[in-house]
């Protein structure tokens, strides 16, 4: 049964990624524009319920639901040869259809004000589900739209499906340019708040590094929206192919993320992709290996997040899922991860063992390669913490001259004061912290001395089967433990246990331990879905604990 995936398109730049996204798919999948199968598409071994779900008539229609609060995307949309893809009744527009202004404060009032509307869209997009596994969202940072609306949505989605998966694909500016909106750094701060907080994953997509590799890798002069958005919808098809072509492990999107996110702030992650190619291009003279793809993928110049050097932080990578596209002899993937890890050239944590996963997956059979392997990493890399504070720095700036923040006080959540502003820098900081913290080898006890002297009481505890990778076969062989967590609505979320000693994949936490190491081993373990939870109260779970 298919794990399914509904995506919320979110204003301009969150339309317009979908939008490329979604010609993507019906390209591989061989769907067309109307959503009918192609006649040559005879080969039935992808999963298309996934994404797409079948009308009564037998055509696709994705699981996707637009939303704007001005008409002119949409209308594009619906103006285009895939107007008939979409499910009409899966459109919201505004009434008023005078925008956000891009003012984030806009967007989220807005929100409040129309979410019984865009939540009767969604829960019945989702109770046409089997098997709902989680949300995709697609938005950019610094607009009013996508940022404001977005975070309003982030929280609500959190409260209304509290078990299901919310993975963002998330836009950020481009630093290399002027912005043409003022208001920039306050948008992507309120937002960054949010993604902390209630999404389970971002992918990142840096608008400096996109257009980066748009200019140097595609020699392209003057990248169009509509070439950095091909790049996107790359990255996003890429990222989803284990979901629509199965193999034997990384079926579902809790199997994606599991492996690259160990602690739950620590969920922003960096992309790689390699071979590139565009409409225009003309096919490489290189041969393609799976070593070539994996070197390939840790230069810094094939990854579309632009992160500066920082001399003072030995940043690393806290973990890697390669995706590799192809026909490809697993015994070449295990030769390129020994050659990778004896050249070393990739810097892990100095806490946790090296992890590189690869998943393998089929092209599609339907779509035209130049290349025989291709590759994308997703990667969850100290670094880009640089980008949240290059935001920060940003913020600073404005708050200190408390600049342009009238416009905002026009709104009921800033009408008193600014301390939501105030908060989500104070959070977001507590993310840059935990970043620097994680290249360090004492991360397991950071953080101790605010919370050792006040720990909470004892709470109930739950038992729940997990899988863990083992460091010594990265690719897919699994061991299995029990882990304790606390019995929240919400497994994977920064609750907090009792101060027992736990033993977490064969590592004993004791109590002399702080709060926030316990639960940073802890929660790195917890899934979402799939298994018998066994309640047990304090006694038992010592008793358990020192088997």
């Amino acid at each position: 049964m298919p794990r399914e995936i509904i995506t919320l398109q979110l204003g301009q730049c969150g339309n317009q990624i979908g939008f490329e996204f979604w010609k993507q798919l019906c390209a591989e999948h061989g769907i067309s524009p109307e959503g009918i199968v192609e006649e040559f598409a005879t080969e039935g071994t992808d999963r298309k319920d996934v994404f797409f779900y079948q009308a009564d008539d037998e055509h696709y229609i994705p699981r996707a639901v637009l939303l704007d609060l001005e008409p002119r995307v949409i209308h594009s949309i619906l103006n285009s040869p895939y107007a008939k893809l979409y499910n009409p009744e899966n459109i919201y527009l505004s009434e008023h259809g005078g925008g956000a202004g891009n003012n984030w404060a806009s967007g989220f009032s807005q929100g409040e004000k129309i979410h019984e509307d865009i939540f009767d869209i969604i829960d019945r997009e989702a109770d046409g589900s089997d098997s709902l596994e989680g949300f995709v969202l697609c938005h950019s940072i610094a607009g009013g739209t996508g940022s404001g609306l977005g975070s309003y949505l982030l929280e609500r989605l959190n409260d209304r499906y509290p078990k299901k998966l919310v993975q963002t694909y998330s836009v950020f500016p481009n630093q290399d340019e002027m912005s043409d909106v003022v208001v920039q750094p306050y948008n992507s701060l309120l937002t960054l708040k949010r993604l902390t907080q209630n999404a389970d994953c971002v992918v990142v997509l840096d608008n400096t590094a996109l257009n980066r590799i748009a200019t140097d890798r595609l020699h392209i002069q003057n990248p169009s929206f509509s070439q950095i958005n091909q790049l996107v919808s790359t990255i996003m098809s890429a990222s989803t192919t284990t979901l629509r072509y199965p193999g034997y492990m990384n079926n579902d999107l809790i199997g994606l993320i599991a492996s690259l996110i160990p602690t739950p702030r620590l969920h922003f992650l960096m992309t790689g992709y390699t071979p590139l190619t565009t409409d225009q291009s003309v096919a490489s003279v290189r041969k393609t290996t799976v070593l070539d793809v994996m070197r390939r993928l840790l230069q810094p110049k094939n990854v579309m997040v632009s992160t500066g050097r920082d001399r003072q932080t030995n940043h690393c990578y806290i973990a890697i899922l390669n995706i590799i596209q192809g026909e490809v002899d697993p015994t070449q993937v295990h030769k390129s991860l020994q050659r990778i890890r004896e050249r070393k050239l990739a810097n892990f944590i100095p806490w946790g063992p090296a992890s590189i996963q690869v998943a393998l997956s089929r092209k599609s059979p339907y779509l035209p390669s130049a290349h025989r392997v291709s590759g994308l990493m997703m990667a969850n890399h100290t670094s880009i913490s640089s980008l949240f504070e290059r935001t920060c720095r940003q913020y600073d700036k404005l708050r200190k001259r408390e600049a342009f923040l009238e416009q905002f006080r026009k709104e009921d959540i800033f009408k008193e004061n600014f301390d939501e502003l105030d908060t989500s820098r104070e959070i977001v900081q507590q993310l840059i912290d935990e970043y620097h913290a994680a290249t360090r080898p004492d991360y397991i006890s950071w953080g101790t001395q605010e919370h050792s002297s006040h720990p909470p009481p004892p709470h109930m505890v739950t038992i729940r089967q997990f899988h863990i990778p083992t460091s010594e076969c990265p690719i897919g062989h699994h061991s299995s433990r029990p882990v304790a967590t606390t019995p929240t609505t919400k497994p994977w979320t920064s609750s907090r246990v009792s101060p027992n000693a736990f033993n977490l994949a064969g590592r004993v936490v004791t109590e002399s331990q702080s709060w926030n190491a316990l639960v940073r081993q802890v929660e790195s373990r917890m899934i979402k879905s799939g298994d018998q939870i066994q309640s047990l109260d304090y006694k038992q779970c010592q008793k358990w604990t020192h088997i």
